[in-house]
């Protein structure tokens, strides 16, 4: 089938699944889906009715998906009611599907976004976001890795490194608000720990609780974003700083350093400080250093560069920010951050305003628009 054609429907086709009763992230996903696979088939006998097709295919797709939904939920409901296991308790359904779906016969990057989609609860959208490519190549890898596994036996769970990869995203989708899945990763996370003596489960373990200590803080009472700095931390989880730090503290000891427990490391740091102010931010920036060593990621680079903002001038920070590509998500808040430090309100309103643009998310949407209007308004003043 023409892709010109078919895209050019989808909107249409989407309107119809959401009056069918879909909800809209659902009826996008089975969309998606419906197009990978008449891109992918074109099938010989092209049929007359492209819209109709279309509607047909997302439609059972949306089914699919929604009968698969609410058998995942009635074996979570069927855990949920068993009796408390005994001193040998074992990792339970949910633990177990991840480590299903994060089979030898799949890629890593596959298994992981297999095992958002189909256990995490994510949509297709959200797990693009957090691996930095087109929704609709996720959405094809995602259908790749379904036909993969549809075709083994699942007898041999997938290893460790992905089953943390996966509960690492399901955490930080989360974090943010977007999916309320926080608490539910950390829980899994415990129990991995508790299954596994390994010191990356411990590392990530420790950065969940760091991290989760602070969500009270995060936002005003009108929903809006506090950044870490401007934080009440007396609002802080002190008990799960104080956990986090012990179990970091004890893995790290073992010297096998990991990603995981590089990044705890950092928000140890974090919650180390009395205030902002206090933030031992040369520490920090040789943390990144050793993250990006483990890593090679970009996000890690971009991170790094605002604490060598922090740590050695808002200008060294420009300078590091430079090296970086500058289509990276976040990029253009950091230069507007900078260029606030760095004196150059002009300039860090417009990028604000920029980066408030390109945002996905609402709340991050509103505080840049916030900053830019803040700044827009100190110029003008002067």
């Amino acid at each position: 089938m023409d892709e010109t054609l078919l895209r050019s429907l989808t909107p249409s086709v989407l309107g119809i699944l959401v009056r069918r009763g879909a909800d809209f992230a659902a009826a996008e996903d089975a969309v998606q889906e419906a197009l990978v696979e008449a891109l992918r088939d074109r099938p010989a006998d092209q049929p007359r009715d492209a819209k109709g097709w279309l509607v047909t295919v997302a439609w059972r797709k949306f089914l699919d998906a929604t009968r698969a939904d609410a058998a995942r939920r009635r074996r979570e409901d069927r855990v949920d009611m068993e009796p408390a296991p005994g001193p040998a308790q074992g990792l339970d359904d949910t633990l177990q599907l991840y480590f299903l779906c994060a089979h030898p016969s799949l890629t890593p990057s596959s298994a992981v976004a297999l095992t958002l989609r189909a256990v995490g609860g994510l949509t297709t959208r959200q797990i693009a976001q957090a691996y930095l490519v087109p929704e609709a190549t996720m959405a094809q890898r995602i259908s790749r890795a379904k036909r993969t596994v549809s075709q083994v036996r699942l007898d041999r769970p997938g290893d460790v490194a992905t089953v943390l990869r996966v509960l690492y995203l399901v955490f930080n989708e989360g974090y943010s608000g977007d999916v309320d899945l926080a608490a539910e990763a950390v829980r899994l996370t415990r129990q991995l720990a508790a299954a596994i003596d390994h010191p990356e489960v411990a590392g990530l373990l420790a950065l969940m609780l760091l991290h989760h200590a602070r969500r009270a803080a995060r936002t005003a009472p009108d929903g809006s974003l506090v950044p870490l700095a401007q934080q009440d931390r007396a609002r802080w989880d002190t008990g799960s700083i104080t956990e986090g730090v012990g179990i970091l503290q004890a893995a790290l000891a073992r010297d096998r350093l990991g990603e995981f427990q590089a990044q705890a490391a950092i928000a140890a740091l974090h919650a180390d400080a009395p205030r902002a102010e206090e933030t031992d931010w040369v520490q920090i920036v040789e943390w990144y250093d050793e993250l990006a060593r483990l890593t090679d990621n970009p996000v890690v680079r971009l991170n790094r560069a605002v604490a060598v903002g922090e740590a050695d001038g808002p200008r060294a920070g420009l300078a590091a920010l430079a090296a970086l590509d500058a289509s990276l998500p976040r990029h253009t808040a950091v230069a507007a951050y900078l260029h606030e430090r760095d004196g150059d309100l002009a300039k860090a309103a417009r990028l604000y305003a920029e980066a408030a643009h390109k945002a996905t998310d609402l709340a991050e949407r509103d505080h840049l628009t916030r900053q830019a209007a803040r700044l827009n308004a100190d110029v003008r003043g002067t």
